[in-house]
C-alpha cells in the first residue's frame, strides 16, 4: 500500500517556494520501535503514521501526548512534537496545549490502565469540556507494561498476577463511559483492520472537539486472543456489527440484525424473522440513548459487538470559548490592563502603610 501524498508548501510556510510532499516517512521517527513482537501496537502505529499525511498538517504543527504504559512509547515513534507525561495525565496536558495553541493538531494516546484507572478523572473532564483533541485509547484488557495485572476493563473472574483467585471488579465499558461524559464523538475500531481504523481516524480528525476512539488491541503476551471473536476474520465476519450512519444495522453477511424488541430494548435476531420496520437504523446525530444501548449490546467482545462511530454531535469547543472570554475581557478593560483587571472587583488593603 503506497503512502498517501499531500502537497504542501516549503519549509518557509508562506505559500511560496518549492512544493514538497507529505508521506508516512515524515511522521516516522528514527527511534527503534520496542514493543513485544506481535503486539497490536505495531499495527496501530503503522496505520496512524500512514494516515497523518492525509490531514495535510505539518509534523511541526502536530503534537502527540501520552501517559504511562505500553502505549506511552507511541510519542517516541512519531516524528512530531511529543509529550510523554506521567501516569494518567495525558488528557490534562493535552488540554493545556490545545487551549493555548488552537492552531495545533493535538492527539492523545493512552491505554485502558493509564486512561481509565489513575487517569479516569482527567479523561472524563476532557470529554465533557469538548477540548479540540483526539484521544486514542488502546484497550487490551490488561496491564501489559507491568507484566500482566488486571486492568479496569478486565472481565470479572480474570485470573492474573494481581488477582490469583479471579477479579471481583466489574469492568468499565469505555464506550459507555465516554457517552456518559457526553463526549461529542465516540467510536470503536480494531487494531488489525487498516481500512476500518483509517476511516474512523478520518472521521475523528474532521470532528471539531474531543474525539474518543477505543481500539481493541491484542496483547499477545499477557492477554492473547481476548478479542479474537471480533478481531480475527473467520470469526469477525460473523461477530462484527459495523455501524454506518443512516444504514440499517445488519451484520453476519446479512443474516442477522439489531432490532427493537417487544420490551423496547435492542436485541439481536435473524433478518428473515424480523419485520424490516423493527430493524434499527443507525443515527450518530440522534438521541444518546441509542448509542448507549448499542454500547451495551455485548457484555464482552466474545459475542457480536459494535464497531464504528456510535455518536457524533456538535457542541461548543472548550478552547474557543476560553479565547472568546479573553477577547471579551481585553475589549472591556483595554489591552494589557492587568492592573485594572486585578483591581476591578472587591479589594482589601492589608496592614497599615509604612
Amino acid at each position: 500500500m503506497s503512502d498517501p501524498q499531500i502537497q504542501r508548501n516549503g519549509a518557509a510556510g508562506n505559500g511560496g517556494g518549492a512544493v514538497a510532499t507529505l508521506t508516512k516517512k515524515d511522521f516516522t521517527s528514527d527511534q527503534e520501535v520496542r514493543w513485544c513482537p506481535g503486539c497490536g501496537d505495531y499495527a496501530i502505529l503503522a496505520i496512524v503514521q500512514s494516515f497523518m499525511p492525509e490531514l495535510g498538517i505539518e509534523p511541526d504543527d502536530t503534537v502527540f501526548v501520552s501517559g504511562i504504559g505500553c502505549s506511552g512509547r507511541f510519542t517516541y515513534y512519531m516524528d512530531t512534537y511529543g509529550v510523554h507525561g506521567i501516569h494518567g495525565r495525558a488528557p490534562a496536558l493535552a488540554t493545556g496545549i490545545a487551549t493555548a495553541r488552537p492552531d495545533l493538531s493535538v492527539w492523545v494516546v493512552t491505554g485502558d490502565g493509564d486512561g481509565l484507572s489513575i487517569g479516569g478523572n482527567h479523561l472524563i473532564h476532557a470529554l465533557r469540556r469538548n477540548v479540540n483533541m483526539k484521544i486514542l485509547l488502546f484497550n487490551n484488557q490488561i496491564y501489559g507494561l507491568t507484566k500482566g495485572q488486571y486492568s479496569p476493563t478486565s472481565e470479572e473472574g480474570k485470573v492474573t498476577k494481581s488477582t490469583p483467585f479471579g477479579s471481583v471488579d466489574h469492568p468499565f465499558n469505555p464506550i459507555a463511559l465516554a457517552l456518559g461524559a457526553e463526549a461529542s464523538f465516540v467510536a470503536r475500531t480494531v487494531d488489525n483492520d487498516r481500512q476500518h481504523m483509517t476511516q474512523i481516524l478520518r472521521q475523528a480528525a474532521a470532528h471539531r472537539g474531543t474525539a474518543f476512539i477505543e481500539i481493541y488491541q491484542n496483547c499477545n503476551v499477557f492477554n492473547d486472543g481476548a478479542f479474537d471473536a471480533v478481531r480475527e476474520k473467520p470469526q469477525g465476519v460473523h461477530n462484527q456489527i459495523r455501524l454506518e450512519h443512516g444504514q440499517p444495522i445488519v451484520f453476519d453477511e446479512g443474516a442477522r440484525c439489531v432490532r427493537v424488541g417487544d420490551n423496547g430494548r435492542l436485541e439481536i435476531a435473524g433478518v428473515t424473522e424480523t419485520d424490516p420496520e423493527r430493524i434499527v437504523v443507525h443515527d450518530v446525530h440522534g438521541r444518546p440513548s441509542l448509542a448507549f444501548a448499542l454500547a451495551h449490546l455485548s457484555h464482552r467482545p466474545i459475542e457480536p459487538t459494535c464497531i464504528g462511530v456510535f455518536r457524533e454531535v456538535e457542541r461548543p469547543v472548550f478552547g474557543e470559548a476560553t479565547i472568546a472570554q479573553v477577547a471579551s475581557a481585553t475589549e472591556r478593560l483595554g489591552q494589557g490592563s492587568v492592573e485594572k483587571l486585578l483591581h476591578s472587583g472587591d479589594t482589601w488593603t492589608v496592614g497599615a502603610p509604612a
